[in-house]
């Protein structure tokens, strides 16, 4: 082989191997979790210094550092059940964005269906029975009401035509 075809081969190689460390580069490091799925976990979870504001978007430094400790404990191979009974246990349960489905709090997912249901029923019976019920039309026909009062008003307007 000549020099100048070694010189290609070795650029040709050199080309080569850059692509490939760019290319490892671009990979996620598998042990460090996305924010979709940081995120995930902190849509469940509500801010416990700030009123109504879920994790994953409270712009506090607190639910920064929340959503960090959400990062570690998902690198440390955590669940996203285990992350919310930890919070949970830390917090309390006004962390969670739905309330667990024990005790009183069985209201919150039997009541509003119930409600809906029996609105309808009620919507129903009520079209139900006007469609039952015939519409009265007024009649020319009908004698004129017996209050004196009325009889002089339609006379009195009768004269002014």
């Amino acid at each position: 082989m000549r020099p100048n075809q070694w010189a290609a081969l070795l650029f040709c190689l050199a080309l080569a191997l850059l692509a490939v460390q760019a290319a490892q580069a671009q990979e996620p490091n598998p042990t460090q979790p996305t924010d979709n799925e940081v995120n995930a976990i902190a849509k469940q979870l509500y801010c416990p210094v700030c009123e109504n504001i879920p994790l994953d978007v409270c712009p506090t430094q607190a639910c920064a550092q929340w959503r960090d400790l959400i990062r570690q404990k998902l690198s440390a191979g955590w669940n996203s059940e285990q992350i919310k009974a930890y919070f949970v246990e830390q917090y309390g349960e006004r962390v969670l964005g739905a309330p667990p489905a024990r005790g009183f709090n069985w209201l919150v997912y039997l009541v509003p269906p119930l409600a809906i249901l029996a609105g309808g029923l009620i919507l129903f019976r009520a079209l139900r029975t006007m469609r039952a019920q015939p519409a009265t039309q007024t009649n020319p026909s009908i004698p004129p009401p017996s209050d004196e009062y009325i009889q002089r008003l339609e006379e009195e307007l009768r004269k002014k035509k």
